[in-house]
């Protein structure tokens, strides 16, 4: 063991063990794929049907291409607790992650055909790539600091900012090269990457010896434990209630874009003047959902009861962050389309052109700077993954150096709708460890204050575009600086929030109980995903019949009081944590 320990933890990079810089890669490369493809969705279903036109898209309605992202975001976030429970018992964390990384190549070459049936194909592949990989690779990080628990904090650190990277440089250079060249384009960059990806984590056997993979006896001892460890078996009842809550939930997912879109309603036989079918059957469903989690809580011991109520808690507001927090890909997609002023011209142009060469080229720089010094420290051992990294960057260096070069040689241009997606994962790379500094002081607040302050952000965040969408006249848009304002205080709300959720599951639940609460956790941000989604695909008709800047405000409202609630709320949730901090 010492001496596999050795080859990813003895030989440093930047004072860090190589091995952690090889899983920010493989992160990275991911990430890129993943958010490169994410930008594009939404922009390419509503896109103008233009034939035989590499810019053309299929036309959809806001409504129907927000409907079918908030099924396809839902299940990015359940597929992970199935791949877990898959690596965990059967094939292991690397395998896992390659199995996952091998599908989500062919679902981006699907994508990059384009046709309706490749297309639903390659997003179906995402869903199970995504569950596979998604769960493992932090997984292999926990395991190789395993004996290094001082070190995990940085560790983690620097793996976010390989996430944040590759949201970057994804978000960036896929939709740049969509917007120009054509969707096939942005897609199949994300595809090239993904593939590199993949290959890069194969031949890294070398470095990363038996890391992740799975130890045949710890399954049996972990399973023996548990058995002699129950306390609140499942009842007949409950087994019943989850297949009921599993159909009708999945069933709901499914059926709302295939409806929207008149292809087929599952759930018509039930519309009345009052509601839809599918409304009525969702209702049901939460109602069941809710009975399922409640009275198993309220099975469990007295403090035990206490602290899962407490994770409940924090787990409903998180749900109303990312209900506002996550228009992004759907909703501001379209606002910054369609209504925000994109036009650049002269001096505002040439700035433009200078500002983002600087926000592109400077972290491609560091970034280069550490892949030659993991070169360096690990070439002997895995040569055929540093090559497949060298290339990577290349081809990134490539892609930068025609946009900055094509850039600059107009006279006139328009900002791309993507670069907006760009400013969060980069004012999270710029602003995360001024905020987290915060944790570490006396001014650390309480779990349902950081919870209100983030809400309070996000709120601020869709005020800003509110201010600058009032009392607009016919044809005016949006200055692009609200928009930027949005994004900024979006992401300050997003650090105060997500990164200490899954912290606070860790610390309330007992380890017994840790895989169903955090199944409920990633449940909850679930179904989140799928109510954004949905409330996001209002943004027309909320327009034509009451304006766009209402459609802002009603955000700004739910953000506002939920911050409030909670914050109101901090005295019993602290009672319920019984001295957990």
């Amino acid at each position: 063991m010492e001496q596999q320990k050795k080859h990813y933890f003895d030989t440093k990079v930047l004072g860090q063990p190589s091995g952690l810089f090889f899983l920010f890669f493989t992160e990275m490369w991911e990430r890129f794929s993943f958010y490169g493809m994410r930008v594009l969705l939404v922009q390419f279903l509503t896109a103008e049907i233009l034939f035989g036109d590499p810019k053309g898209g299929w036309g959809w309605t806001p409504e129907q291409a927000a409907s079918l992202y908030g099924t396809y975001a839902m299940l990015l976030y359940l597929t992970p607790v199935l791949g877990g429970i898959i690596a965990d018992r059967y094939i292991g964390a690397r395998n896992a992650v390659i199995t996952g990384a091998v599908v989500m190549t062919f679902g981006q070459l699907c994508l990059f055909l384009s046709t309706p049936i490749m297309f639903f194909l390659g997003l179906t592949c995402l869903v199970i790539g995504v569950g596979f990989f998604k769960p493992n690779v932090p997984s292999i990080l926990s395991e190789m600091f395993k004996e290094h628990a001082d070190k995990k904090d940085s560790a983690y650190t620097i793996f976010y900012m390989g996430v944040n990277s590759g949201s970057f440089f994804g978000t960036m250079l896929c939709g740049y090269l969509a917007m120009t060249q054509g969707w096939s384009w942005g897609f199949g960059l994300a595809g090239i990457f993904m593939a590199l990806g993949t290959l890069q984590f194969i031949f890294a056997k070398n470095l990363m010896g038996d890391l992740g993979v799975l130890k045949k006896e710890e399954p049996h001892k972990q399973e023996q434990k548990v058995d002699t460890d129950k306390r609140n078996p499942f009842t007949l009842v409950d087994s019943i209630l989850i297949v009921v809550v599993t159909i009708l939930g999945l069933t709901y997912a499914f059926n709302d874009p295939l409806s929207k879109n008149g292809i087929f309603d599952v759930f018509k036989w039930a519309d009345s003047s009052f509601m839809r079918g599918q409304t009525l059957f969702i209702i049901i469903t939460l109602v069941l959902f809710i009975y399922v989690l409640f009275s198993r809580i309220m099975r469990y011991e007295g403090v035990v009861r206490s602290r899962m109520l407490a994770v409940v808690s924090l787990a409903i507001f998180i749900m109303f962050f990312y209900i506002t927090f996550d228009q992004a890909p759907s909703s501001l997609i379209i606002i910054a389309r369609d209504h925000v002023d994109r036009s650049l011209s002269g001096s505002g142009l040439l700035t433009f052109n200078i500002i983002n060469s600087l926000i592109i080229v400077v972290p491609l720089i560091i970034i280069s700077y550490v892949l030659m010094q993991l070169a360096i420290a690990t070439w002997k051992r895995i040569p055929i993954t540093n090559m497949i990294l060298l290339l990577c960057f290349f081809l990134i260096w490539v892609v930068v150096v025609y946009m900055l070069k094509s850039e600059f040689a107009k006279t006139d241009s328009e900002i791309s709708v993507s670069w907006f997606s760009v400013l969060n994962p980069f004012f999270v790379i710029t602003l995360a460890s001024s905020v987290s500094k915060i944790w570490e002081s006396k001014f650390n607040p309480p779990a349902a204050y950081k919870y209100g302050f983030g809400l309070f952000f996000v709120a601020i965040g869709y005020l800003a575009i509110w201010l600058g969408s009032v009392d607009l006249g016919d044809g005016a848009k949006i200055s692009v600086v609200f928009l930027i304002l949005t994004y900024l205080f979006h992401t300050l709300g997003e650090l105060f929030i997500s990164p200490v959720g899954l912290s606070y599951v860790s610390k309330l639940v007992p380890a017994r109980m840790l895989a169903f609460m955090f199944g409920m956790w990633y449940l909850g941000i679930a179904i989140a995903q799928k109510i954004a989604a949905t409330l996001g695909g209002q943004i027309e008709y909320v327009k034509q019949n009451y304006g766009l800047s209402s459609f802002f405000l009603i955000f700004a409202v739910i953000a506002t009081a939920a911050g409030i609630l909670v914050i109101l709320l901090h005295p019993m949730i602290k009672k319920l944590m019984h001295g957990v901090k």
